[in-house]
């Protein structure tokens, strides 16, 4: 029987699927074995008892938790915003021909990488006080705790996103940017107009990883009483009159986490399939001598 070949390995012959076979039964077995046994241990402990559950279907409680959700996708919303903007600019000046640009860039890069979220978020969290020497100075930050996690957020994420976008615009072939050196246009023309826009289209799915990420990393501002959606679990779990549900509010935070998540990654899915659909047989006509963009053509007017 003839074997069909890929790129990276041969194709599995009847023994080897059917091994595949076996070893996927045996993992999906072992999975809904273990998710059984959670259930059960839960349900011997008491999770399930309508005591623990009665809170969730109080208006106030559903409006609590909505008012949380609210505040998660906020802080999501300017921490991406910020991430993508400071990740553009330090991915441009990683790949500028001026060293000390190009070397600030890479200490910054280097730093924020490195520092773990965490400590970034309760160092601006604690520090804007000691700091304060004149009367409403960083004053927004000690006053509201979103200010600290969209921050510490931006910078963390921002960095990452930076190496995303150097990596795609570096990966494209170099006779691109030399066909557009050679007809006469400047760096930024050919950054603006040719590598930017390929490079974040290639990435975009890296991009889109890490805004979600970023929608996960927003429950750590529980930790500095910003009220979002792992804070609003932790007070409803911590109710004495319906028994601690700390479980089925975890249960319930846990599931529209995971739900927004989904959303997220659906909207990246149908964002890259628009954009690639969208740029088919598109061209932009680019003026050498003014770098103006004059609409879509047949390519670069001279």
């Amino acid at each position: 029987m003839s074997q069909k070949a890929t790129v990276l390995f041969d194709a599995p012959g009847p023994r080897a699927r059917r091994r595949n076979a076996i070893i996927g039964v045996l993992g999906i077995a072992l999975l809904a074995g273990g998710l059984a046994w959670v259930v059960y241990r839960f349900d011997q402990t008491g999770q399930f008892d309508s005591q623990k559950w009665d809170p969730f279907q109080y208006t106030a409680i559903q409006q609590m938790i909505l008012d949380g959700l609210k505040a998660t996708l906020k802080a999501f919303a300017l921490a991406v915003v910020f991430s993508l903007v400071l990740g553009a600019l330090l991915a441009a000046a990683r790949l500028s021909d001026h060293r000390p640009v190009r070397w600030a860039a890479t200490a910054f890069v280097t730093f924020f990488r490195a520092m773990p979220l965490l400590i970034l978020i309760f160092f601006l969290y604690l520090a804007p006080a000691k700091l304060s020497y004149w009367p409403g100075f960083l004053d927004f930050i000690n006053d509201d705790p979103m200010w600290p996690l969209v921050i510490g957020l931006s910078l963390y994420n921002g960095t990452v996103q930076a190496e995303n976008m150097r990596a795609g615009i570096l990966a494209l072939p170099k006779g691109q940017s030399e066909a557009a050196y050679a007809l006469g246009l400047r760096k930024y023309q050919v950054m603006t107009f040719i590598l930017v826009p390929q490079g974040i289209r290639s990435m975009l799915p890296t991009i889109i990883s890490q805004m979600v990420v970023t929608l996960k990393d927003t429950s750590l501002g529980f930790l500095i009483t910003y009220e979002e959606l792992l804070f609003i679990a932790k007070r409803l779990g911590s109710y004495q009159d319906y028994g601690l549900p700390l479980i089925p509010a975890a249960i319930v935070v846990g599931t529209i986490y995971i739900i927004s998540c989904m959303i997220l990654s659906g909207v990246a899915v149908w964002l890259e399939r628009f954009l690639s659909r969208g740029r088919k047989g598109r061209v932009q006509k680019i003026d050498v001598v003014s770098g103006e963009t004059l609409g879509a053509g047949a390519g670069i007017s001279v």
